[in-house]
């Protein structure tokens, strides 16, 4: 067990991936972000993705001499783990969130996926282009933020209600169509 090591010991230890650092590393910060993962909707298994995908991007920053320290170590590997969890968090919101469409169960017969894939596209085709647009950047990741400003709207908050929006008319499409009604059907 290593006692208390310096940023800078830490920092080289990483960029020669020393074993004794980077379980330095667990030892001493996987907790403070399994806590703040958990305690943000998270799993442990979140924490130790995230966990992972912060030490490669602090490897990454140590060996393209891209590290700026304003703050000790520790407070930035946590400040990129925040990161990396909300980015985390934010896609898994959007991935369940579209498989959570109310307006089907899930099924594993390839037919009924296929059918229900030519009825989404056929309604998606039949929103407003707006609409046809948020979504697709809602769906390929980008934040409010960026749609509002890709979009031309005025804040987040208009290009979150935009989606909400639109997202319904893509259900109330969907629901209207006759074969989703014989898709409906087949499922029971």
């Amino acid at each position: 067990m290593l006692g208390k090591l310096s940023d800078k010991d830490i920092i080289e230890g990483v960029r020669h991936q020393d074993e004794k650092v980077l379980n330095y590393l667990y030892d001493n910060y996987f907790k403070l972000v399994k806590n703040h993962v958990i305690k943000n909707n998270g799993t442990e298994d979140d924490a130790s993705d995230v966990f992972q995908e912060t030490i490669i991007l602090l490897y990454q920053k140590i060996c393209e001499n891209n590290l700026e320290l304003t703050s000790d170590l520790r407070g930035f590997f946590f400040g990129i783990a925040r990161n990396v969890w909300n980015n985390l968090f934010r896609q898994k919101s959007k991935t369940e969130e579209l498989h959570n469409i109310d307006i089907v169960e899930e099924n594993d017969e390839e037919v009924s996926d296929q059918l229900f894939m030519k009825i989404m596209t056929r309604a998606f085709n039949k929103l407003k282009p707006e609409c046809q647009e948020v979504l697709k950047m809602f769906y390929d990741g980008l934040s409010f933020e960026e749609i509002a400003q890709k979009m031309n709207y005025k804040n987040e908050t208009y290009a979150r209600r935009k989606k909400y929006l639109c997202k319904e008319a893509l259900i109330e499409i969907i629901k209207s169509d006759p074969e989703y009604i014989e898709y409906q059907r087949f499922l029971k």
